[in-house]
């Protein structure tokens, strides 16, 4: 069940950096951010990596990933979300509900990707609606449960 959310969160977020395309431009590196609370070292990061080099990607050439992770200390989250967003990632993927909240407080311009699973995303605020997630940040829960068609568009 675990690689069916990592798999459908690697799609969600494959399809979130996907742009126009250009004829003759250089090749663009997409940047992840990685935002825990837990620990920097986590099987679910390295779960999620595997699956882009599944996929084909190259860390470094198509992708870099930029992790921060609280060691949980839940207080250091908003700067660490800050960092991130300093960095200049196209994506911020978190893999819980108190990750999420940071990261959607600390932008409204950067899309950001939940893994987690949660029984009501709406009445803890990480979403407006499940049928619409947010018009100015989005947030996709990528758990299998509550990935509308509507936030893909």
């Amino acid at each position: 069940m675990t690689k069916k959310r990592i798999a459908l969160a690697v799609c969600a977020l494959l399809f979130a950096l996907c742009g126009p395309a250009e004829s003759q431009q250089p090749k663009r590196v997409f940047r992840i951010g990685y935002l825990s609370s837990g620990s920097g070292s986590s099987a679910r990061l390295a779960s999620f990596r595997r699956e882009f080099l599944k996929l084909g990607y190259i860390e470094g050439k198509d992708v870099t990933f930029e992790s921060r992770a609280a060691e949980f200390n839940y207080d250091r989250l908003p700067a660490l979300a800050d960092q991130l967003i300093n960095l200049k990632v196209d994506v911020i993927v978190t893999p819980g509900a108190n990750d999420t909240r940071a990261a959607k407080n600390a932008t409204t311009t950067i899309p950001i990707v939940f893994l987690g699973t949660v029984s009501d995303p709406v009445s803890l605020g990480l979403v407006e609606s499940l049928a619409r997630p947010g018009a100015t940040s989005r947030v996709l829960l990528a758990s299998g449960r509550y990935l509308p068609a509507s936030a893909w568009l």
